[in-house]
């Protein structure tokens, strides 16, 4: 069974029982930190869905204000003049049937990947290896796109992807714990509101059942999800 370390044990022994408001967990968050370097601040939600029927998935793109604070690694698979428009737009990685095979090998240095429709058709063979790790380029995430230089730009500039797990569970990062607590609380409502907004016709009762935030090594702490947005 892991353990903490004392720092962690430390934090958690400060850390507040009760259900909090989004802007008082940054501010705790932020003034503890759990680790030298500059962590990443996550949102994860347990959802009251049925995560065994696929039309109650729950998966969506948004674009924080703020950005992440990270250099997203962005692949797309083009051919031709859309991989020329790839390149100029900034993308790190661009092929087809190279990439594909290098991906098949074991290989996944990237955060993003985006294809044009035409590649998909190749591309799909990709999902055994691409699929577990929501990496699996979809039309309705916008990564399967013909519009190439607008996609790489907005995940560049911190557009983020989100995707239930098989357990009914998302985290999304939204930010590093450096950034000023105002930004990371505009940010991590963007994401509230767009997971709210994700909210599939056939789920019943009690769509958000707990949200909480933390940094990278940090403590967990639970949020109050409509009172946050109540006090834009």
């Amino acid at each position: 069974m892991a353990t903490h370390g004392k720092r962690y044990r430390a934090i958690r022994e400060k850390a507040p029982s009760k259900v909090l408001d989004l802007a008082e967990a940054v501010a705790f968050i932020k003034a503890q930190p759990a680790i030298k370097f500059d962590e990443t601040m996550d949102i994860a939600f347990r959802l009251g869905v049925d995560f065994k029927k696929s039309e109650q998935t729950v998966r969506g793109t948004v674009s924080l204000p703020h950005g992440t604070g990270k250099n997203v690694r962005v692949l797309v698979f083009a051919t031709a003049a859309a991989a020329d428009a790839a390149r100029a737009a900034g993308a790190d990685n661009v092929g087809y049937e190279d990439l594909i095979a290098k991906i098949q090998g074991g290989w996944t240095d990237f955060d993003v990947a985006i294809a044009t429709a035409d590649a998909m058709k190749e591309v799909r063979k990709l999902g055994k290896f691409l699929g577990p790790r929501g990496l699996m380029p979809n039309p309705k995430t916008g990564t399967v796109t013909d519009d190439l230089a607008t996609a790489i730009k907005q995940f560049k500039a911190g557009r983020v992807e989100f995707r239930m797990d098989r357990h009914g569970n998302v985290m999304v990062p939204f930010g590093k714990r450096s950034f000023d607590a105002a930004k990371l609380v505009e940010n991590a409502r963007t994401i509230i509101s767009a997971v709210l907004a994700a909210r599939p016709a056939a789920t019943k009762g009690l769509f958000v059942k707990r949200c909480v935030v933390s940094s990278t090594m940090g403590v967990g702490l639970p949020i109050q999800v409509r009172e946050t947005l109540k006090s834009e």
